[in-house]
């Protein structure tokens, strides 16, 4: 499969039609031979840590894709889930998967598509290279027995952002591919109007950042920045956008911009006066964007996607 990389900007327009789910299927031996441990399809599942246990719980591996009967027993979001099987309950966190927070658009969209694909079905767990996450949720690629891919179904239809997570990587260019087509398509979240009425035809923005200030980002909060260039042939109106990390911890909201054709804006991460090509974010405490991977969201007013970037780690 070729590799995929994402382009720096992203056109956005409207797409008025309505596209049918997609649905994906997986060969398990084929993306299994990509692992680093050179094992087959064969499923590692792991108890729930306890809260003593720490990070790194150990890897107890079931011989059988055969004894991996799970069942979901609880949604948590989009890309987290309760299931029950063998080893008892897990807590499992989608690998190479991120959908909206609680409280953001799309969210609820994102973790209904999530119960409608294992709700009632029998589940296999497959594990990539680590065990469990800094939270003790098992990481895990969840399928049905039929051979459908959740995380992978959830990006192909724009309800999860495909995401790099090394070392547990296996699919990442898969999910990369689906997602540029989901883009293109302007399937979910990724449609013009997925969280309320705009109007961006026309409307392409470039995004340029540059995540690593020299010497102590911390200490060096302007040597971070995010820079949006129109790219477009109209000018663009900023005011009430908003740019956010992919945590969503760290939000910024344009007030008075408006960007001609050509003209750019640099959003920095510290303080200083603003003008009509330099914004300061004014944060404190820590830097904003991760240095090994983070994706820049723009939003318009009815939170939008407007444009997005992943660097680094993030595909």
């Amino acid at each position: 499969m070729a590799l995929f990389r994402r382009p720096r900007s992203i056109t956005s327009t409207r797409h008025g039609r309505r596209t049918a789910p997609l649905v994906v299927s997986v060969a398990l031996t084929a993306l299994a031979g990509c692992s680093s441990s050179g094992s087959d399809s064969t499923t590692s599942t792991t108890a729930r840590p306890s809260a003593e246990s720490g990070t790194q719980a150990s890897q107890s591996t079931v011989p059988t894709e055969e004894t991996n009967a799970w069942r979901s027993t609880e949604i948590v979001d989009g890309d987290t889930l309760y299931v029950s099987g063998p080893l008892g309950e897990l807590e499992v966190r989608i690998i190479g998967v991120n959908t909206p927070e609680a409280g953001e658009c799309f969210s609820e969209e994102a973790t209904d598509a999530l119960a409608e694909l294992v709700t009632g079905n029998d589940l296999v767990l497959v594990v990539d290279r680590s065990d469990v996450d800094q939270f003790g949720r098992a990481l895990r690629y969840v399928e049905t027995t039929d051979g459908v891919d959740v995380g992978a179904e959830l990006v192909a239809n724009g309800f999860a952002i495909a995401r790099r997570y090394p070392p547990d990587d296996d699919r990442a260019d898969v999910y990369a591919e689906l997602q540029q087509t989901a883009q293109r398509e302007g399937r979910g979240l990724w449609a013009a109007d997925a969280c309320g009425e705009s109007d961006l035809d026309g409307v392409e923005i470039e995004i340029e950042v540059n995540a690593d200030a020299p010497g102590d980002d911390g200490q060096n909060l302007n040597g971070e920045w995010v820079r949006f260039t129109n790219a477009g042939v109209e000018v663009i109106d900023l005011d009430g956008w908003e740019v956010a990390d992919e945590s969503a911890s760290h939000r910024y909201t344009f007030d008075d911009l408006r960007l001609a054709p050509g003209g750019a804006v640099t959003l920095f991460s510290g303080c200083g006066p603003d003008d009509e090509s330099n914004r300061y974010w004014c944060v404190s405490g820590s830097a904003v964007w991760n240095n090994s991977g983070d994706t820049v969201f723009l939003r318009d007013t009815n939170g939008n996607i407007v444009t997005s970037l992943s660097y680094g780690d993030s595909g």
